[in-house]
């Protein structure tokens, strides 16, 4: 064993199938009992924004048409069988692994000697290379909201929203202005009476321009491939849409409102003053990463993110992330676009064991 990846989901599958390639002997360790990530978790009407072709990950084309958006369980079974193929190749995949502390291996050196991964049954690996790809989709971001303690209504984040039938008739506050918060507003306005609280306008974006996806042009221009620190973050995810967004606000089946100013008991206090009973906020806010296990290592800033350079530790050599939003491009947190990052980090991490080899006379 010469690399521990830590997590199941996308990223660290990707990052396993890499190194195998290249010939290392890498551990995955999920902490969950599959190897799937976040997606068994996401709301289920949830259809992938890229099409199937656009939509592998290294090794196993997705299969099917490659013109359709997977369904979430698509996504899932696909996960499920790279695992498998994974497997079969010869890798070494742990579930029910969680670790719970990465710290320097001091039998080798305080730096660049390795490191110890403590698990939660009690024991330890030791490996020279650690990927965290435990991602950044399972840790939901909970904003700040004035009054929140006080609200008598409900407030849950869309990483607990499933479908639209518990929330029928109720009056609904969606927070966010991305793709996710409009898609759910959009199907719970089906049931029942729901605003989109955002602080901008919601910026839409065709799908399919000139009958191509969009993913397409992406390609071909070589956007998902610029470095990201030559495209502007937008503040905001633009929304895809080929259109059905943009007319439920126009019809007014969907409200749009700014942002409201504070939670009062049961109600929400608007912009401009007025006051409105709500019982449910629903926060489409994102997530963060989940990096727990780092915080003695010295790894992470003082808001939790990793301090890194394009994937790679700028404070411990030989550690590697993977699975960030915008690490390297704007695709890096995507099915498409993190097997490139995989490839870059393993191509990283094997100049790192070749230099350690070097040194350590092997």
């Amino acid at each position: 064993m010469n690399t521990i990846v830590i997590g199941g989901g996308q990223a660290g599958l990707a990052a396993t199938r890499t190194l195998l390639d290249a010939g290392l002997t890498p551990v995955l360790l999920e902490a969950t009992d599959q190897t799937t990530g976040s997606w068994r978790h996401y709301y289920d009407s949830l259809t992938l924004f890229s099409p199937a072709r656009y939509s592998s990950l290294p090794g196993l084309p997705f299969g099917g048409d490659g013109d359709r958006y997977p369904h979430r369980d698509e996504v899932v079974d696909y996960l499920a069988r790279y695992a498998r193929d994974l497997g079969r190749g010869g890798a070494e995949i742990r579930t029910g692994a969680r670790v719970t502390a990465v710290e320097a291996d001091t039998h080798r050196g305080a730096r660049g000697g390795g490191f110890a991964v403590h698990l939660a049954d009690g024991s330890t690996l030791n490996a020279p290379t650690v990927i965290a790809a435990s991602g950044s989709c399972n840790r939901p971001h909970l904003p700040l909201l004035p009054g929140r303690n006080g609200f008598t209504g409900q407030i849950l984040h869309a990483a607990a929203y499933t479908n639209p039938l518990p929330y029928a008739g109720r009056r609904i506050v969606v927070v966010g202005a991305g793709n996710s918060a409009v898609q759910i507003a959009c199907e719970l306005a089906e049931t029942t009476t729901v605003t989109l609280a955002t602080r901008t306008p919601i910026r839409f974006v065709d799908q399919r321009p000139l009958g191509k996806d969009l993913h397409f042009w992406f390609t071909i221009t070589g956007f998902d491939r610029l470095p990201a620190r030559l495209v502007t973050t937008p503040p905001t995810v633009p929304v895809l849409d080929e259109g059905t967004y943009r007319q439920a606000l126009r019809d007014g089946r969907l409200d749009r409102r700014q942002m409201f100013t504070r939670l009062d008991e049961g109600d929400v206090v608007w912009a401009d003053g007025s006051r409105e009973p709500v019982d449910v906020v629903l926060l489409a806010t994102g997530y963060q990463p989940n990096l727990d296990y780092l915080n003695e290592l010295g790894a992470l800033d003082e808001t939790g993110h990793p301090r890194h350079d394009r994937g790679l530790s700028t404070t411990h050599p030989g550690l590697g992330f993977l699975g960030l939003e915008w690490q390297r491009t704007p695709a890096s947190n995507t099915l498409r676009g993190v097997g490139r990052d995989a490839r870059h980090l393993t191509r990283k991490l094997t100049a790192h064991l070749n230099t350690h080899r070097s040194r350590a006379g092997v």
